[in-house]
């Protein structure tokens, strides 16, 4: 091979390999768009079935995720720990379980996990993955933070990070309790 083919071989490797970081790190939703819908759900845990109108005015925390899910486990006590102390200020988390494998499809297996889980707050089972669409979501975990005017103003996929969340979610909060 002639050696402008091997610097060329290395430049685009280099560059995929860019992309791919770039690609994986959570960022701020860009530019913030309108919360998609929450329609479709097979069934709503906890709650009566949650739609954007409902939402108006709320910080709302989306969590994608399914019970037998080992990262999403492990998310779990934070999000309880933020619907808990964040809910009296107006926040709403709402947790989308969106299956991955059959058996997590079974709406009593779920309600048991939810139940066994200690999560109160409400529960949409997505299991034809029409609000992960919605969202054009494609990772479990996956949270989006959304404003009180509705729009989509962060995104963190996977595990960590808590830290920087709850400051998105506390930010998110002051600013609602600054337009009421």
């Amino acid at each position: 091979m002639r050696p402008i083919t091997f610097l060329l071989a290395g430049l685009l490797l280099t560059l995929a390999l860019i992309s791919s970081v770039m690609a994986s790190r959570e960022t701020p939703a860009d530019p913030p768009g309108a919360m998609p819908s929450l329609a479709g759900a097979a069934e709503w845990l906890n709650s009566p079935p949650l739609d954007l109108q409902a939402l108006k005015g709320k910080v709302v925390l989306v969590d994608f995720w399914t019970y037998d899910c080992i990262n999403c486990r492990r998310a779990l006590p934070y999000v309880k720990e933020w619907a808990k102390r964040y809910e009296p200020d107006g926040l709403v988390v709402v947790g989308v379980h969106t299956p991955e494998y059959a058996y997590e499809q079974v709406s009593g297996n779920v309600r048991d996990q939810v139940r066994k889980l200690g999560i109160t707050y409400p529960v949409a089972l997505d299991n034809n993955y029409a609000i992960w669409r919605s969202f054009d979501n494609q990772f479990w975990p996956a949270h989006y933070l959304i404003d009180a005017k509705g729009k989509v103003r962060y995104s963190h996929f996977g595990e960590g990070d808590y830290e920087a969340q709850e400051q998105v979610i506390q930010a998110l909060l002051r600013e609602a309790k600054a337009i009421e």
